[in-house]
């Protein structure tokens, strides 16, 4: 084994549906772009996977483990190992009425939820709507293209790569400080992130993970934001 349980590595990847192509998941921007699954407030490039923790599919994982930096592998992933069976038990029928009782008017093609299952509408006939509660992947094999890009070996390295992933933030833009004596740490970002919905949320994931991870190296951690004075333009 090349990699052990929780190292950091930096992993490129792409996911495909082995039976239709169907591009699922990719750390490539253009060919997101390219195949129209872009997502604009997304960080595209290498992605942290620290071993052991579940960022990654576990068959994927395994591979992982056992290459080399600028390795790449293809790894395919079968149905019990992605996101099971197809098991004809959970596709249900339902009255019509019953769906009009709660206000509710379905088309085929419509995710419902009913006693907090999520399913897909697959039919409506008679008065009868048939609903699929299955996974959309399920019985599908995936297939993975992965690249090993690098390996970390710095705590500093590791922390902001760490917060570069919970926090959605191009790593260049966070600076980290760290207080050996005091075990504490800093972790700065800029201002102009502070209006973002989700960022105390993410705030709260990266410090559990980081009192986690780090158990024996921080018992403080501080996040601090910087707001820089607009200067105005001279002309």
């Amino acid at each position: 084994m090349v990699f052990n349980q929780g190292d950091f590595i930096l992993v490129e990847y792409t996911v495909r549906v082995k039976e239709t192509g169907t591009l699922l998941d990719t750390t490539d921007e253009e060919l997101a772009k390219k195949e129209n699954v872009y997502e604009a407030d997304r960080l595209y490039g290498p992605t942290l996977i620290v071993l052991g923790r579940g960022w990654m599919n576990e068959v994927v994982e395994q591979e992982l483990a056992k290459m080399e930096v600028n390795e790449e592998k293809e790894v395919e992933v079968p149905p019990e190992k992605a996101f099971g069976e197809r098991d004809s038990g959970k596709i249900k029928t339902f009255s019509l009425r019953e769906f009009q009782r709660r206000g509710y008017s379905v088309n085929v093609g419509d995710v419902v939820e009913v006693a907090g299952a999520k399913g897909v509408v697959k039919s409506i006939s008679g008065g009868r709507v048939v609903v699929d509660f299955n996974h959309p992947l399920a019985g599908r094999t995936l297939v993975y293209k992965v690249k090993v890009a690098g390996k970390l070996e710095e705590f500093k390295d590791k922390v902001k790569a760490l917060a570069s992933r919970h926090l959605n933030i191009t790593g260049s833009d966070i600076d980290v400080a760290y207080d050996e004596a005091e075990k504490k740490l800093v972790v700065s970002i800029p201002g102009k992130y502070l209006s973002r919905r989700e960022l105390n949320y993410s705030k709260i994931s990266l410090a559990t993970d980081i009192f986690d991870i780090f158990k024996d190296a921080v018992e403080k951690l501080v996040f601090q934001e910087t707001l820089s004075k607009i200067q105005p333009q001279t002309g």
